[in-house]
């Protein structure tokens, strides 16, 4: 395939033409009879070409060029004008249209401005999409620190992670940076503008364990004053993650795959179901399959939440990270303490 092309015409026959002529050449062609119709098919990442006639009903080729340019003014728009609309396609250039074809036109003349067309918007988008990686490199350069290879890999691995949905697994050791990784995770990903949600499983008391994960309602046992909103429930739209997992009691360990598997949740004392919409991250030290093993975690959770692993490398096998990771903690005391 060449590319995409939308056309608009408010001629059938015209349209039908056009359409034929693109696509024998390779082209993707939707056409449409209405400016405005086209307007909701276009946003600033359309990879393609629009052409559209200057005289139409309801909203003419200028105006739609007007918007357009305001959405993209690198988005190549081609002008299609009558004999006497020569004027108004010159206006039509310096408006921003990429080129002006007179009717009645060649098959020959509209392809190779299409093709030309397509060519720069190609570039564009190329260009683009290079930017915003070296925009996204540099961001996650100064969150996950680092010179060597394995950190070059780990960087590489979450950006590639982060535009997906899957439920990651994070391994590494004590003071590796889990939570930091899971948060590039999150803060690289759709979810962005929406809550990140830690949980550090071994520092809740079992006790509470079910009200800090799935929230309760007023009344749901002695001391609860107030409905109270959980963590699962908070994460919604967004990230929750679940530092040292292996530390979840088994009997909440069955009730979170629960809320895996039906993308829904009933807080304590509350027959209610509510619907979560949530990616989880969660991080590890030990081997998950020596834990179902053991028989202290569930194997089909684990196949829940393992969908992706990431492994951080122990600074011992990244010792040349040791300088850059040491200046960055100094600097951060430094200023924490007021000091050079």
């Amino acid at each position: 395939m060449s590319g995409q092309v939308i056309f608009i015409d408010d001629e059938s026959a015209i349209r039908q033409a056009v359409q034929q002529w693109l696509e024998l050449s390779g082209f993707r062609v939707r056409t449409c009879a209405r400016a405005r119709e086209a307007l909701g098919l276009i946003d600033r990442d359309f990879p393609g070409v629009l052409i559209s006639d200057v005289r139409m009903p309801d909203l003419d080729g200028l105006g739609l060029l007007e918007r357009l340019v305001a959405l993209d003014p690198e988005l190549p728009v081609i002008m299609v004008t009558g004999h006497g609309d020569v004027p108004m396609a010159v206006q039509a250039l310096r408006q921003g249209a990429y080129d002006f074809i007179e009717k009645p036109f060649t098959p020959e003349r509209l392809l190779d401005s299409v093709r030309r067309a397509q060519d720069k918007r190609r570039l564009v988008c190329e260009n683009r999409q290079l930017r915003e990686q070296f925009t996204r490199k540099g961001r996650i350069e100064s969150m996950l620190l680092g010179v060597s290879r394995a950190m070059e890999n780990l960087r590489r691995q979450v950006l590639e992670l982060a535009g997906t949905d899957v439920n990651v697994l994070i391994r590494g050791d004590t003071g590796a940076g889990k939570e930091q990784v899971a948060r590039c995770l999150h803060d690289f990903s759709p979810r962005a503008r929406h809550p990140f949600v830690a949980l550090n499983c071994a520092a809740i008391p079992e006790t509470i364990f079910e009200s800090e994960l799935f929230g309760h309602e007023s009344g749901a046992f002695t001391g609860a004053q107030g409905k109270r909103i959980g963590r699962i429930e908070h994460a919604h739209g967004g990230t929750l993650f679940l530092d040292e997992i292996e530390s979840m009691p088994l009997a909440q360990q069955v009730k979170l795959l629960r809320v895996l598997q039906e993308r829904t949740l009933e807080r304590l004392g509350s027959n209610r179901s509510i619907e979560v919409d949530l990616r989880v991250i969660s991080a590890a030290k030990p081997d998950l399959l020596e834990e179902v093993r053991g028989g202290r975690f569930r194997e089909d959770l684990l196949y829940r939440l393992n969908v992706a692993e990431l492994h951080i490398p122990p600074l011992r096998e990244r010792r040349e990270d040791i300088p850059l990771l040491f200046e960055h903690f100094a600097s951060q005391a430094a200023q924490r303490h007021g000091r050079e």
